[in-house]
Parts: C-alpha cells; structure tokens; sequence
C-alpha cells in the first residue's frame, strides 16, 4: 500500500498547459483530473511553457503562413473538499504570455509581440462515483478502482485583448464545459477519459465592430500512465477535437473540424510533498493551423 505523501503526488494535477498560451480550450492534454486524493488538501503549482508553431487566440479562425514562438508563464491552486460525501475540487489558473509572431499580409511578411495575461481558468469537479470525501487518516487505507467524475471549466475573459488587432491573447467572451471522466486503477496503470463540450458567448468586438459567434467544440482526451516504486510515473495522452463553425457578422469564417493531438508526460517526486512534471505534446492531425508544438516544466507544492 503506497503511502500517504506518494498518493498525493499520484493524484494532483493541473490543466495549465492548454491555456498558457492563447485560447486552446478544445486542447487539454492533461492527465489525473478526477484522481483521488484526501479533502482538505492544498496544491500550488508554477509552470513554464514554450510553444512554437501556427497557433492564434481563436483556432476557429486561422491565419495563413502564420508561426509564434512564446514563453509562458503561469500559476494555479486547487482546494480539495468534501461535497454531499463526494470528493470535490476547485481550481484556479492564470497564465502569463510573452509571444513573438511573423506572417504574410497581401504577400508581405509582418512581425509582431504580444505580452501580458491570458483568460483565467476555473474548474469545479465532483468525483460522484468510487472516491469518497475521505480526511487524511482514513484515505491511508483507501485503494482506488473506477471513479466517476463530472466538471464544470470557466473560462474567464481576463486576458489582454485589443479590439482593433486580428491576434490577441485573451478571447474577449466567456467560455463553459460540461466535462464527464472516468478514471480507473489497475495495479500500477491509471486510464482515464474525458469528454466534453465547450459553449462559447459572442465577442462583440471582434476586429473594433464585428460580432464573433463560435458553435460548441465536441472534445475527447484519453490517457494511460504507469507509476514506478518511487511514486515516479510517465504517460501517454491523446486529444481529438471537432466543431466549433465560426461566423463573423453571420458571415461563416472558419471550424475545427477532425482534429488531434498526442504527447507524453514524466513526473518525478523531489521530497515528501514535492514534484517536478514534465510535459510534450503535438499536432498529429490537422486540417487548420493549430499545427504547433508545445513543451512545459511544471512544479508542485502540496500542503494541508
């Protein structure tokens, strides 16, 4: 049976990597989101990205021959609490974006930068079946099987958004996702599997009096890990993604149709409450932009 502090590292993770560099809702690539860990548990974590490839704020609307290299910064807490006797979570993220950009207008290359804070994510989770809300001297003797977990992610429009420029990095408009996952232990491997549906509100200001509307972006991700007798574990991840039909004042302008990503992470324990993880992933399918790569070192604390 694995001890208390190496559950936690087992079972605490972060969806930083999607959004720490512009609006890639649809793109979550991140494993342990419906783990079982202890309620009452803190968790903070610093992470470090670069991203490198054709990407924009909103991937519905790709620019031709467009390339950013960025290095982002961001920061995230998550509480762990007991609702109606079900293990709960809520998580908070903020990432910081410092991107440099070229591409071709009318045949002529053009750079450009953008500095400054994305759109904060909030997501509220409920593992409904297999993982109790138990304190830190019961779940020592807890093992988990098959849990059931259901989400609510926000994102909010805080990011940096200048209303006259085509590339920003927040999105100006809210964004919601009903999310359901399944995550199960065998032995020493964890799979797990979410799907889930992101709803957009309008941008009213899309390019200074334009009117952006988005429909919803289907999504799936799955992931397969293996943890070591030092509580160090590696994986694979897999995202697919379609939908999304864009119009600009009801004029259609682009979608996310069949689309898919794949990576891998390694997280390595560095004390009892200490974890370094880090984390690779890329475009494997794409039929427009978004064909980028993106690796990340995270860092986390956790505290009671």
């Amino acid at each position: 049976m694995p001890g208390l502090s190496a559950v936690f590292r087992m079972g605490v993770s972060f969806a930083l990597i999607s959004t720490n560099c512009t609006d890639l809702r649809a793109q979550d690539l991140e494993p342990r989101i419906y783990a079982n860990t202890p309620k009452g548990m803190n968790a903070v974590a610093a992470v470090y990205a670069y991203v490198n490839g054709n990407v924009v704020t909103d991937p519905s609307l790709p620019v031709e021959d467009f390339k950013i290299s960025s290095h982002n910064i961001g920061l995230a807490y998550v509480r762990t609490f007991g609702f109606f006797k079900k293990l709960s979570r809520v998580q908070i993220s903020l990432p910081y974006t410092m991107m440099n950009g070229n591409l071709k207008i009318n045949g002529k290359d053009t750079s450009g930068a953008r500095n400054g804070f994305n759109d904060m994510r909030i997501r509220l989770s409920v593992n409904v079946i297999g993982s109790p809300a138990l304190d830190k001297k019961d779940f020592r003797f807890f093992q988990q099987k098959t849990i059931f977990g259901v989400s609510l992610v926000t994102s909010v429009p805080t990011g940096l958004y200048y209303p006259e420029k085509r590339i920003n990095l927040g999105a100006h408009r809210w964004g919601f996702k009903p999310e359901i996952g399944l995550s199960h232990r065998s032995k020493r491997f964890y799979i797990e599997g979410y799907t889930g549906v992101w709803f957009y509100t309008n941008n009213n200001q899309f390019l200074s009096n334009k009117t952006l509307e988005q429909n919803p972006v289907f999504s799936i991700q799955a992931h397969a890990s293996y943890y070591f007798k030092n509580q160090m574990w590696v994986g694979i991840n897999g995202n697919w993604f379609d939908g999304g039909q864009t119009t600009v004042d009801e004029v259609p302008a682009g979608d996310l149709k069949d689309n898919w990503r794949f990576g891998a992470t390694w997280s390595v324990p560095l004390g009892k409450f200490h974890s370094l993880k880090l984390q690779y992933h890329t475009g494997a399918f794409t039929k427009s932009g978004l064909d980028y790569d993106m690796i990340s070192v995270s860092y986390q604390y956790i505290f009671f």
